[in-house]
């Protein structure tokens, strides 16, 4: 989808193509196009439906005219993946938001007054062919889509935040620094305190999270009892405010939402049925005199999307006794398991699944499981297959061998804290001896 928008003094915006040679254009047209002059390169505009995004394409434009650009990119960066149920509704509300950002930049166009080179508008959906998950992947495929269209620079909205609910800003800028483009944070206008008090407390993330709050402090207390209502109500309210952002990804709607719902509280008592099935298995292994465990460090490469998808998978696998999630980085899990049965039901992807059912439907829990997909690997141990990323405070490199062995950052560790203590130790000596002199 792409617009030419040729505002010249008294021109017209160009309907074919300027480089057909059938074209009987202005014998001076040439020349132009081949002047040092002509503007080159393209300006990357990331778009997501914020409050500051009007003002951000009305300093786009402005950039593109006064710095030279010949295109301004707008795109969108998918936060959801092909495939998946529901993409038709995300990718169509995409495209309407490309629509009315690409409506926006013709008309800032149209209105700026002298001449100035034309400027294509350009827009597209992007990433929807993998799952994205944190900065680094979408600075990734935005600097892919940059590089195949000769765009040089990138100009981010301040409220810039594709995941739906964290702004990504500072993560964002600082990735793109590593890369070739050239970023900049329009200066627009943000919204004050009070307009996003006032936003946030109006609309469904809000009220979903009101009604959630308020039927927990309920259920906690006496429904009966109107000051369990009165404080009900204001903990809910306080609670909506501050966290509805961040505890509810998306927007709720319908069917969806209320379709999650129904199929969370199935998976309810599937949980509670891994829970028991895993305590039964730890508690022999525990009351087994030869005590068989294998605790061991593993990384599981899991395919449930970012925000809640990702968190409510990684809270069932440390619910679960056996295993435990240390740390979840971008579409990575890194889980502690006890035992070797904890570790092969890990890896066989039933938490997987079951996360995938209740976000995604039944359709989507039809995935292959990590270990078909060669999704994970075992970090520490004589079965390790990877290594294990830790490294030091200092962005040192990892201080433990594939095999659990001591390496050379081990040893100069050691050789340190020696060399510390002896001087220590001196320098103990050499008090105590002056001290003694003191006496005398």
């Amino acid at each position: 989808m792409w617009w030419v928008a040729d505002t010249d003094a008294g021109g017209d915006t160009a309907d074919s193509d300027p480089g057909d040679p059938g074209d009987p254009g202005d014998p001076g047209d040439d020349a132009e196009r081949d002047s040092p002059s002509a503007p080159v390169g393209g300006l990357v505009v990331p778009v997501e439906p914020t409050p500051t995004l009007r003002a951000t394409i009305t300093h786009a434009v402005e950039t593109a005219v006064d710095g030279g650009f010949s295109t301004i990119h707008l795109v969108e960066i998918a936060s959801w993946r092909n495939g998946d149920p529901g993409v038709a509704d995300r990718a169509a509300a995409a495209e309407r938001v490309l629509e009315r950002a690409e409506a926006w930049a013709t008309s800032d166009l149209d209105d700026i007054d002298g001449e100035h080179d034309p400027v294509t508008v350009v827009t597209e959906l992007i990433g929807a062919d993998e799952y994205l998950f944190g900065p680094d992947d979408y600075v990734r495929v935005l600097a892919a889509y940059a590089e195949e269209h000769g765009a040089g620079a990138v100009l981010l909205d301040p409220e810039y935040s594709p995941v739906g609910n964290t702004t990504l800003l500072q993560p964002l800028e600082f990735a793109l620094s590593n890369t070739s483009l050239t970023v900049e944070t329009a200066p627009v206008t943000r919204p004050t305190r009070r307009e996003r008090l006032r936003s946030d407390a109006t609309g469904k993330r809000f009220v979903a999270m009101f009604g959630l709050s308020l039927a927990f402090y309920l259920v906690l207390g006496d429904p009966l009892y109107w000051f369990d209502w009165a404080t009900g109500i204001a903990t809910a309210a306080i609670v909506s405010i501050t966290l509805s952002r961040v505890s509810i990804d998306i927007e709720p709607a319908v069917p969806r939402t209320p379709m999650r719902v129904f199929r969370g509280v199935i998976y309810v008592p599937v949980l509670l049925f891994e829970i028991v099935k895993a305590n039964v298995e730890v508690a022999r292994v525990i009351l087994d005199p030869r005590l068989p465990i294998e605790p061991t460090m593993n990384r599981m490469r899991v395919i449930v999307g970012s925000g809640l998808p990702l968190m409510t998978l990684a809270n069932s696998i440390t619910l679960t006794p056996g295993t435990l999630t240390v740390r979840a980085r971008d579409s990575d899990l890194y889980v502690h398991s006890l035992i070797p049965s904890a570790r092969d039901g890990l890896f066989d992807g039933s938490l997987e699944r079951w996360t995938r059912f209740v976000y995604y439907g039944r359709a989507s829990a039809r995935l292959p499981t990590p270990r078909e997909r060669d999704d994970c690997a075992i970090l520490q141990g004589p079965d390790a297959t990877e290594e294990l990323p830790i490294a030091a405070a200092d962005g040192g490199a990892a201080t433990t061998a594939v095999d659990g062995s001591p390496t050379e950052r081990d040893d100069e560790d050691r050789k340190d804290r020696k060399d510390r203590k002896d001087r220590k130790d001196r320098k103990d000596r050499k008090d105590r001896g002056a001290a003694e002199v003191t006496d005398e």
